[in-house]
């Protein structure tokens, strides 16, 4: 008798486990979500380093998105052009090729901006703008607690003579730091742009002088020295159209106060201003020779007529 008992509790248990089977089975179909295969292949693609810097929560987001049509196909700043163009090719589009973009910090500061405190507190940007926006007299500039190198999961920010520096080479245009940064100093720009005004001080020079050696004193040499129209003084600094620069470094070498990168050496300076003073010289004598040409039109048209 304990033996049948055995026996129908197991066949009992044996015919409940197919009926659940069957019922699950049915469940998984009946509520099934319908994923999309090509999600997975065009994760395959991208690098997953999940850093967030597309937008999206890690690689499986971006996948979705990219796949959705929420996200550019070249949507992954870590995998660049060669990720684009991996997953072009899974879903049959085409890519469109552009500039690689890195992180760029627009403050020169650094050792040359003066402190207004000893900030003794948490190495935190962050956290040091709570105490009075900052230990730097200048409040625009780079504070250099490397809030930006902690956020950097590649290596390529470091703090270098008081201020953050980007490693181009090593730079995936990621933005973590530019979003971490909370002086807003820090932005993603075309590689192939090569000329930066390192200031955003928007004070008056003789204010900006106070604080910074190398800051932005608004004297407008760089704006008429252009010939391309690409750079003008907005709110007291000189800000670059990228659109219209064509990296002529021209403005570089008139800029008084070092501010735009790249700063020029010594050398170039004084080729730079011999060349002013061949080209003035040259302007000068153009502008004597017309006025002679004037004079003596003049003289010709005076003179009485030959009877």
């Amino acid at each position: 008798m304990d033996m049948q008992n055995v026996i129908y509790a197991v066949a009992v248990l044996f015919i409940m486990g197919i009926v659940f089977a069957i019922l699950l089975g049915v469940a998984a179909k009946v509520f099934a979500v319908e994923v999309d295969e090509r999600i997975p292949l065009v994760r395959e693609c991208l690098p997953g380093a999940n850093c967030g810097g597309c937008g999206f929560p890690g690689c499986d987001g971006l996948a979705a998105a990219i796949v959705e049509g929420r996200a550019p196909v070249n949507g992954c700043p870590v995998g660049g052009a060669a990720a684009a163009e991996k997953i072009a090719k899974v879903l049959g589009v085409e890519v469109a090729a552009g500039d690689r973009q890195v992180a760029h910090v627009y403050c020169n500061g650094g050792c040359n901006a003066k402190d207004k405190a000893n900030y003794e507190g948490l190495q935190d940007c962050n956290a040091a703008m709570r105490v009075a926006s900052g230990p730097k007299a200048c409040s625009f500039g780079c504070m250099g607690l490397g809030s930006c190198v902690k956020a950097c999961a590649f290596d390529a920010i470091h703090i270098v003579d008081g201020v953050a520096k980007v490693d181009t080479d090593k730079c995936v245009a990621c933005g973590k730091c530019v979003s971490t940064c909370p002086k807003k100093i820090i932005n993603l720009v075309s590689e192939v742009k090569k000329v930066h005004v390192n200031c955003v001080n928007k004070d008056k020079g003789p204010e900006v002088m106070k604080v910074c050696s190398n800051g932005c004193i608004g004297c407008k040499m760089c704006e008429k020295t252009c010939k391309f129209d690409a750079i003008h003084v907005v709110d007291g600094v000189a800000k670059i159209d990228y659109d219209k620069c064509k990296n002529c470094k021209m403005c570089t070498k008139v800029c008084p106060k070092g501010c735009i990168e790249p700063v020029p050496t010594e050398e170039e300076k004084a080729k730079f201003k011999e060349m002013q003073a061949k080209q003035a010289a040259a302007a000068k004598a153009k502008a004597e020779a017309a006025k002679q040409a004037a004079e003596a039109k003049a003289d010709r048209s005076s003179a009485p007529c030959a009877g």
